[in-house]
């Protein structure tokens, strides 16, 4: 049988003009102040290229206000934008990603509609914006420019058609979405997840990040990782220096190479398949350097061989370490997926998986012992929402209990 081939998302309206100068934003600004319901959002940027995740467009669409592309390079001040924007929600596709550049811009909502995370929420199978498209439109969305380079200027005509149709549906795709939350008794649910939107700042920091190096494993010994750590910060320096992505000042291979060998002379390491390329060659002092500190670091400051947490281990270790934690977190496992499948969720929406191994690795306890109050607790300090502490707190205490 033939594969069905659905209708292509066109604009409805001719292309609009990239607004980049003070004039065409005010215009902008006006008919969006003027336009009625949500504003749908997102925001192009240059992962990849460049160090920063700034945005390099916007494009926002508000019924009776059309589309709009704007640079936010080409501005310092967004104020006026955030003033056309009011108090409307603010409709996103996996928000996450979005919100910290449009808050480094002054740009911050105060009531947000995730259609991303909706469809989690309803336990849909995909849940990108093509297949979100696909699936409650019947309209077919391509995706080819997603990895683009945002930061290009002036951007190619089909690169902004492809943003414009990014939110040319947006509207009726979250009204459509809503209607499935209230019909499956989620809609509660979602309302608690968007409202903790709000007040994301991006992903925590993480630790060491130096140590997910891709080849990390070749590191043999707390002196190679002291080479990688230092050439891994040298790399960072530059990058941020030059606004460009880490990977392209050095590629992970080329570092790991040197750390790895180790060079004692500026001649051994300027002869390295690592500098073969003009690229890394012009911070060869730079690189050099990084290797003498490495190698002169005392053994009392070398990084340890394990990667620093401060949570459980890993939980493939903790049949050996923690016996009892284990079964522990194979009982509060079963326990999660099988409340998952009651209601229809992911496990992961369900309940952050990191939640449940900090419960299972030490459990909470009122007078020494675990009952549905100190895990509901325990829950609530650690982010969870209410909706999901009142779904798996009884559950997870009995498992923790037993």
């Amino acid at each position: 049988m033939p594969a069905v081939v659905l209708p292509r998302l066109e604009l409805r309206d001719p292309l609009p003009a990239v607004v980049e100068t003070p004039e065409a934003l005010t215009r902008a600004c006006a008919q969006i102040a003027a336009g009625t319901g949500p504003v749908a959002l997102d925001a192009e940027r240059a992962s990849g290229y460049r160090y920063s995740q700034r945005a390099y467009l916007l494009q926002v669409r508000r019924e009776g206000s059309g589309i709009h592309l704007i640079d936010p390079i080409a501005f310092d001040d967004h104020s006026e934008l955030s003033a056309a924007f009011g108090d409307a929600e603010w409709i996103l596709h996996a928000a996450t990603q979005d919100l910290p550049c449009l808050a480094e811009i002054g740009l911050r909502p105060t009531a947000v509609f995730d259609t991303e995370l909706a469809g989690r929420l309803l336990n849909l199978p995909r849940v990108g914006l093509a297949s979100l498209v696909e699936h409650y439109l019947g309209l077919s969305l391509a995706k080819e420019f997603s990895a683009a380079d945002w930061s290009t200027r002036p951007l190619p005509e089909p690169w902004l058609v492809y943003a414009a149709l990014d939110v040319e549906v947006l509207i009726e795709l979250r009204n459509l979405i809503d209607d499935e939350l209230t019909a499956t008794g989620k809609r509660e649910w979602a309302a608690e997840e968007f409202e903790a939107l709000l007040s994301f700042a991006g992903p925590p920091e993480r630790i060491d990040p130096w140590r997910r190096t891709s080849g990390m494993h070749k590191a043999r010994g707390r002196r190679s990782l002291a080479l990688v750590r230092e050439l891994w910060l040298t790399r960072d320096v530059i990058a941020e220096a030059r606004d460009t992505t880490p990977g392209r000042i050095l590629p992970d291979a080329a570092l790991m190479e040197i750390a790895m060998t180790a060079p004692t002379t500026v001649g051994d390491l300027k002869q390295m398949r690592a500098m073969r390329n003009r690229g890394p060659r012009r911070f060869l002092s730079e690189w050099f350097d990084a290797v003498e500190r490495g190698l002169a670091l005392p053994d009392t400051e070398l990084p340890t061989t394990g990667l620093r947490s401060d949570g459980p281990p890993p939980p493939r270790a903790w049949s050996e370490k923690n016996p009892e934690a284990a079964k522990r977190l194979a009982r509060c496992r079963s326990v999660i997926v099988a409340l998952s499948e009651a209601h229809d969720l992911p496990a992961e929406n369900l309940i952050t998986p990191q939640l449940v191994r900090n419960l299972a690795w030490e459990p909470p306890t009122t007078d020494g012992t675990v009952t549905e109050g100190s895990v509901v607790d325990a829950l609530e300090e650690q982010g969870a929402r209410r909706w999901q502490v009142g779904l798996v707190a009884s559950q997870l205490a009995d498992a923790l209990s037993s």
